[in-house]
């Protein structure tokens, strides 16, 4: 393997595909977000195209090193804001030291946690935990009242009986006669000559309209009226035949 080669390596990330030049000059170029870029992923296909050789290629491996070091250090800088590079600059020796004495008292502290949260691991690798709901209150004992066999067998008597059948009697249509509206009707016309049947029955129900109108085409029948409509679904205009 190359110098050469080691730049035009194959990758296959969740964020880029292609040579590893191209992935080279798209971070330098500010074209692909370098937190976007899985270093692993890259180490294995390097890893892999090492393997497929029959002795190392020591100058590759070199250059690759190299090459993933700038990559590490570009990452590295990308995780601390701007800012605090611009400090570290501005400090004196001094100031920078105690800068560091700082950061590392900071860094025995969390490494002392970690050590402890090691131990307590080890300690407790013998116990094991099942994810599951929460244990029930224990439900309280009811103490049962003395009961009386008497009324314990009327109601079950009660509930062996047959139900009642039920009413249907809400469900029954009652149609109005006729003849009621054939009167009342007549009475309309022979106070005035016309009237407009949609506002006679508006304010009665769909069952009570389609009785009404089967007396108004009955009237019409035997000639007591005349029927006029200007389109379909107009109001029906009523006149009196006489």
């Amino acid at each position: 393997m190359s110098a050469v080669a080691v730049r035009d390596l194959d990758l296959d990330l969740d964020s880029f595909e292609g040579p590893f030049d191209l992935l080279l000059t798209l971070v330098l170029k500010d074209e692909l977000e370098l937190a976007d870029v899985e270093v692993a992923g890259v180490v294995a296909a390097f890893v892999e195209r090492l393997a497929e050789r029959a002795s190392p290629d020591l100058e590759a491996c070199g250059e690759f090193l190299v090459l993933m070091a700038a990559l590490l250090e570009l990452k590295a800088r990308g995780l601390f804001p701007d800012e605090d590079e611009l400090a570290f600059d501005d400090l004196d020796p001094e100031e920078a030291a105690g800068e560091l004495a700082e950061r590392l008292a900071l860094y025995r502290r969390f490494k002392a946690a970690a050590a402890w949260l090691e131990e307590r691991l080890a300690a407790e690798s013998d116990r094991y935990f099942r994810l599951g709901p929460a244990p029930l209150a224990p439900v309280p004992e009811r103490p049962l009242a003395p009961q009386d066999p008497v009324a314990l067998a009327s109601a079950l008597r009660q509930l062996a009986a047959d139900p009642p059948a039920p009413s249907l009697s809400h469900l029954e249509l009652r149609f109005p006669p006729v003849s009621l509206f054939l009167d009342r009707f007549r009475a309309v016309l022979s106070r005035r000559r016309q009237f407009v049947f949609d506002r006679e029955v508006d304010s009665l129900s769909r069952v009570e309209q389609a009785v009404a109108f089967l007396a108004l085409l009955e009237l019409r029948k035997v000639g007591e009226i005349k029927l006029g409509q200007p389109a379909p679904f107009e109001p029906i205009t009523v006149w009196s035949a006489s």
